[in-house]
């Protein structure tokens, strides 16, 4: 009885042994077929960048130099668009230089349009203040009694 215990947990081991080192040879396979996958084809950035992952898509890099310091809503308006690009400060100048490839051209010329029609709206849209439009609601409001009492001095129905 005990000779078949002996055999049976012997045979165990060497099943477990020997499903295990298949697996293991699978994981290294699938492992270097993942490694070779990513080698062949790098991942291509898009939208923000840096500089240097720009470069490295070889689509020639052209630059624009912007000038205003609020450049998040550049950010949005190029994002919408679809724009790769890549922004340097010029901290001696204050300055931003945006960088992009040379076949987007066209979709920045775009996003940079409506970009600076925004900056620009930005300023014109200034609304009265809070203070400038309840002196008007009170002159409002004034009309509307005037009228009240004239209509019963008349006679007439009030309103």
């Amino acid at each position: 009885m005990q000779d078949e215990v002996r055999d049976k947990s012997v045979a165990l081991v060497i099943n477990v042994g020997k499903t295990g080192g298949r697996l293991t040879a699978d994981m290294l396979k699938w492992a270097m077929r993942r490694y070779l996958e990513q080698s062949r084809n790098p991942k291509v950035h898009h939208g923000k960048q840096t500089v240097k992952q720009l470069v490295k898509q070889d689509a020639g890099v052209q630059n624009i130099e912007i000038t205003d310091k609020n450049i998040k809503s550049f950010e949005r308006v190029a994002r919408k668009y679809g724009v790769d690009f890549a922004l340097k400060k010029d901290a001696a100048h204050g300055k931003y230089l945006v960088f992009f490839k040379g076949r987007d051209a066209d979709a920045l010329n775009a996003a940079f349009a409506e970009y600076t029609a925004k900056s620009l709206h930005r300023g014109q849209q200034e609304r009265p203040s809070v203070r400038e439009r309840l002196s008007h609601f009170k002159e409002v409001a004034k009309q509307m009694l005037q009228d009240r009492e004239k209509h019963r001095e008349k006679g007439g129905m009030e309103r």
